[in-house]
């Protein structure tokens, strides 16, 4: 088992949303270490948030278990250019979709050059996520409780609404939840309670699509280290950051990647509504 890093970290203040080569240590997305089995051999997925983070590690794995894959992401360039460079490695296609899935329009042009490209959509990856923290509700302004529900639910309804259209059966949607969806902290009202409604959404979707064969599943990370640390979170915060979990350290992206796989993988056939909680020990009741 690869040794990560435990706190205290010294990684420096980024603005949002953050990027992955400004971070101390830097994150492992499994670019060294992931191994593939063909367990999604020629299918199609799209990622929202791919370009970094929980969104980077999952591209490389799919790309190592044989799919093509859409990497959506709102304009860190740099970072998109990096997992593109990954999937590719790997000897699969990818196409970066840059753009701000608060938008309708974009989300629904996701889809149509997901279908163009790729020429199909068999995974759908709703991972992209806007997060900040304030200690009292009084700091939050409307536009950023607005903000943080169209980019974190609204937008996984447009999505998964013009996906599901040209989803065969055997198809699958994977959401990112958060421990915050059961266990929500204070100074991230807005992210946790939009998180709580993706949970909500998925056991929901996963009845709604289950005649037509479509499985609907949920994610639920604990702390990982991803760019949207350093960028959102309070100082201390970040320097103890995973202290709190009976590992008392974060969880890798690279870490993640086996869940979203299983989710996606044809033999997880009777695996929907389900929430898989990847937390570092802490549990979700």
């Amino acid at each position: 088992m690869p040794h990560y890093p435990a706190p205290p970290f010294d990684t420096p203040r980024q603005p949002m949303p953050g990027s992955t080569k400004a971070m101390s240590p830097l994150p492992d997305h499994g670019e060294h270490t992931y191994r593939g089995s063909g367990r999604l051999k020629d299918k199609k997925a799209i990622i929202t948030g791919g370009d970094s983070g929980i969104g980077r590690a999952v591209a490389i794995a799919y790309a190592r278990e044989g799919a093509d894959v859409l990497i959506a992401y709102l304009d860190e360039d740099d970072d998109a250019n990096e997992t593109k460079k990954w999937v590719e490695k790997a000897g699969r296609k990818a196409i970066l979709m840059r753009g701000d899935i608060q938008n309708p329009v974009h989300c629904r042009h996701i889809i149509d050059t997901a279908r163009a490209e790729l020429g199909g959509i068999d995974i759908l990856v709703n991972n992209a996520a806007h997060q900040a923290s304030f200690s009292d509700i009084g700091e939050i302004s409307d536009q950023e409780w607005e903000l943080t529900f169209k980019v974190n639910i609204h937008a996984m309804f447009y999505l998964c609404k013009a996906a599901v259209t040209h989803m065969k059966p055997g198809s699958a949607i994977i959401n990112t939840a958060s421990i915050n969806a059961d266990s929500p902290s204070p100074h991230l009202l807005a992210y946790a309670t939009t998180k709580g409604a993706i949970q909500n959404f998925t056991a929901g979707l996963a009845q709604m699509l289950a005649d037509k064969g479509i499985r609907a599943n949920a994610v639920a990370p604990g702390p990982i280290w991803t760019p949207l640390i350093p960028s959102t979170l309070p100082e201390d915060a970040v320097r103890n950051f995973g202290k709190q979990v009976p590992m008392q350290r974060p969880g890798q992206p690279a870490e993640l990647a086996t869940t979203y796989v299983m989710l996606a993988d044809p033999l997880s056939s009777y695996v929907s509504g389900a929430t898989i909680a990847v937390t570092g020990g802490k549990p979700i009741i």
